[in-house]
């Protein structure tokens, strides 16, 4: 089971604030541990809002809208992928999590990715056939 966990924002890290060492290498620990655990994909920081853009689809037409943005609590600033057994295997991980920000607060959202057999008869076999493609051209890169 694949899962993102998403690490809120707050007013440090949406104002550019870089963490301190210590708090690198207490993540490159932790991110460390689960890569000896065979767990993750991927994790990675996110630069500030202000540096961003959204798109909002109405129809045909398409419109950026240049950030920053409103409601710091509501934005990402970094996430982790995970291959683990289950929901509860992740928040064991992350109980273990140190906090993601220099005042010790933090919030980590979890959530499941959909896997192909999520979509029941809609994805046809040969839709599955491209989607295996499109995966096995991804993992050569």
């Amino acid at each position: 089971m694949k899962f993102m966990v998403i690490v809120k924002a707050n007013a440090a890290s949406e104002a550019g604030v870089m963490p301190s060492e210590k708090l690198i290498a207490a993540m490159q620990d932790f991110n460390e541990e689960m890569v000896k655990a065979g767990i993750l994909l991927a994790g990675e920081g996110l630069h500030p809002s202000s540096k961003g853009a959204r798109i909002r689809i109405q129809g045909e037409r398409r419109t950026v809208i240049d950030g920053p943005f409103a409601e710091t609590k509501e934005l990402v600033a970094g996430f982790w992928l995970l291959d683990v057994g289950s929901r509860e295997e992740v928040i064991e991980w992350m109980k273990k999590c140190p906090s993601p920000h220099e005042d010790g607060e933090g919030e980590l959202e979890i959530r499941q990715l959909y896997g192909p057999e999520d979509f029941g008869p809609e994805l046809t076999p040969e839709l599955r056939a491209q989607m295996a493609r499109m995966e096995a051209q991804v993992a050569a890169r």
